[in-house]
């Protein structure tokens, strides 16, 4: 079950960050500006964005099997539609239709883990799970940049549609329904997690101030390593890829550190501390040119990732199981209207004022979120 939800998760995140990657053909051969080429890079987001909530009711009514065989589905035919129109305004839609489709894998292979996994392994099974999403983001910088360079876009486009096909199969050979009491009844009569406390909504706007670097870092890196590093196209796909792989670890070193300090929140406070430092200093190496700020980019790129399972996971315990997929829907809602406005507003900030600006300035938003953690209210894990 572990392995078929983190291959969903993963093929989804391919389809939903792997345009970004995209965006120098996009600039050298579509003859696009930056921002312009963010937003069309950002179009899958958009479509996550507005489908989520719908996915995790879907979800909470049909089943998570059956939420990921559709979604995977749709992103299959979607993406196979990329690769066949023409012009930002056709590629930009495509995009759209697939994201919005992967949104599916985002609640669903998330409750699968939750609900077959007891609390006291729920934070490393997850985190593990959570390794999906910068697994995913490694393949695309690895492979979509490289194929596209070489071979145009339409290259670049099959492989979230292969990534999506051997998705699909997996699940369908492996994923089975978890256990939930009350999985007859429908869960809407209830009033819901949100009217007991403001807990999950401190954690979902934490988690939209947290994706801010988290974005930053990971749809400029390759181009900031390839227009103002020089690098070529492969060399700095390389690179990324194995800052994913850096922060794919760091997604599981959360997850076990929660389970053994029996706390999601406190973990979580911890990683948004180090954001600040990483992004701040960040900045100013990019600034002044200084060779570590490469290895910044890759340290940064794993410090920003790794909250995401600690939110992701204490979402699911708080709202319980009749409700998790619509919070957990919320929940990446939020941060997706976060990610779909940063490449746009951060490629004009990169335009206006330099890669270091924009790398220092998504530290305040890591800064913004350390004092809104909950903490205090936090529930003892059983």
């Amino acid at each position: 079950m572990l392995a078929a939800s983190t291959t969903a998760q993963a093929a989804a995140a391919v389809a939903m960050h792997g345009p970004a990657f995209l965006i120098p053909v996009l600039r050298a051969r579509e003859g696009l500006s930056l921002p312009q080429a963010g937003l069309v890079a950002s179009a899958p987001m958009v479509g996550v964005m507005l489908t989520l909530v719908a996915w995790g009711a879907f979800a909470d009514r049909h089943g998570e099997r059956s939420a990921l065989l559709a979604g995977l589905g749709l992103t299959t035919a979607a993406g196979a539609g990329a690769m066949t129109v023409h012009g930002p305004w056709g590629l930009g839609s495509a995009l759209f239709v697939a994201g919005a489709a992967a949104a599916a894998a985002n609640s669903a292979s998330g409750r699968v883990v939750v609900g077959w996994f007891p609390a006291h392994r729920r934070g490393l099974a997850m985190g593990i799970r959570q390794m999906a999403q910068p697994l995913g983001v490694g393949l695309a910088a690895l492979t979509m940049a490289a194929l596209a360079d070489r071979h145009g876009l339409v290259a670049g486009l099959a492989v979230p549609t292969v990534a999506a096909v051997v998705a699909l199969a997996l699940v369908a050979g492996v994923v089975i329904d978890p256990p939930r009491e009350g999985r007859e009844a429908a869960p809407t009569p209830e009033p819901g997690p949100y009217r007991a406390d403001r807990y999950l909504v401190r954690v979902h706007g934490v988690s939209m101030l947290l994706v801010v670097p988290q974005f930053v870092v990971w749809t400029y890196a390759l181009t900031w390593l390839v227009s103002d590093r020089h690098w070529s196209a492969q060399a700095a796909g390389v690179m990324v890829a194995v800052a994913q792989v850096l922060g794919a670890g760091g997604r599981i070193a959360a997850g076990q550190v929660s389970d053994l300090v029996g706390s999601r929140m406190r973990p979580l406070r911890w990683v948004a501390v180090a954001a600040v430092a990483t992004m701040l200093a960040l900045g100013v190496a990019a600034g002044l040119r200084s060779g570590v700020a490469v290895s910044l980019m890759v340290l940064a790129s794993a410090v920003t990732v790794a909250d995401n399972g600690l939110a992701f996971t204490s979402v699911a315990e708080r709202a319980g199981s009749g409700w998790s997929g619509r919070a957990l829907g919320v929940q990446n809602t939020g941060q997706f209207l976060v990610a779909a406005a940063v490449p746009p507003g951060a490629g004009l900030l990169i335009t206006t004022s330099g890669y270091a600006a924009a790398f220092a300035a998504a530290a305040v938003f890591a800064a913004a979120a350390v004092p809104l953690i909950p903490v205090a209210q936090e529930r003892r894990l059983r």
